[in-house]
């Protein structure tokens, strides 16, 4: 995509620091998410027909690791200049990107409780301590993601709340969930303290939703499985490119 106006990335940036998101429309090519949707496709249909009784997110509900090889794989979903503008604004210059999956939710899935990703504290002492951000996540539907296919609702504010508080605030009504709809191409930033829940598919049709995680290069965790980058695509990439990856390589 072509760089965003500098005005357009300070927004978004303000917006996510306020709100703990913004979308950017029509964002990323139709044409590539096609072709990463139909690469898919098979890997996911395997992986129901092998797990649709041991869902991980909830009643028929999944997360898996997303391929690295191409189509499933491009440059624009980790490397976008816009997206890594406001990625790098709201945290600094040396994050690096640290996993590659896809959320399904399937007919059948249900309400998930409002929660938090990464449920442990930077600082168990003091597990309400308000900080910087030092991760984010980007998401992009594989499908169109309308009311009937189970959208993520978030919570605007609460990642600048005391969790506590922010669930006291949410089940009296004085803060509302938002569905965030979206088109294909359109790209989702999120704070992962921002309070949000998965809502029911009531299609036949899986609502896959891909994320990169983006992490301050001092951060660390194994909370999410992920699959191995192929050496080929790893030697395809740039020395920076590489600098902003942390997965395993294969042989």
């Amino acid at each position: 995509m072509e760089n965003g106006a500098p005005a357009t990335i300070k927004e978004k940036i303000l917006e996510i620091q306020d709100q703990g998101y913004c979308v950017l429309r029509a964002h990323l090519a139709r044409p590539v998410i096609d072709a990463c949707r139909d690469a898919f496709w098979p890997v996911l249909l395997a992986y129901l027909k092998m797990h649709t009784h041991e869902p991980n997110r909830g009643p028929h509900r999944h997360f898996l690791p997303m391929p690295f090889e191409p189509p499933c794989f491009v440059q624009d979903f980790f490397f976008d200049t816009e997206v890594l503008s406001i990625v790098r604004g709201v945290m600094d210059d040396r994050i690096v990107a640290d996993q590659w999956g896809c959320d399904v939710p399937l007919r059948g899935s249900d309400y998930q409780g409002a929660h938090v990703d990464y449920q442990r504290p930077l600082f168990a002492e003091a597990p309400d301590l308000s900080l910087p951000a030092y991760m984010l996540v980007v998401s992009f539907g594989l499908v169109r993601v309308t009311r009937d296919h189970g959208p993520l609702e978030i919570a605007p504010g609460t990642h600048r709340m005391p969790r506590k508080a922010a669930l006291r605030a949410l089940e009296a009504g004085e803060i509302e969930m938002r569905p965030v709809l979206l088109e294909t191409g359109d790209v989702l930033i999120r704070h992962p303290w921002a309070l949000h829940r998965g809502t029911p598919n009531t299609t036949d049709t899986p609502r896959a939703v891909a994320s990169v995680r983006y992490v301050r290069r001092w951060y660390a965790d194994d909370s999410r499985e992920v699959n191995s980058i192929p050496r080929a695509v790893w030697e395809s990439l740039t020395s920076e490119q590489q600098s902003a990856m942390r997965f395993p390589v294969g042989d």
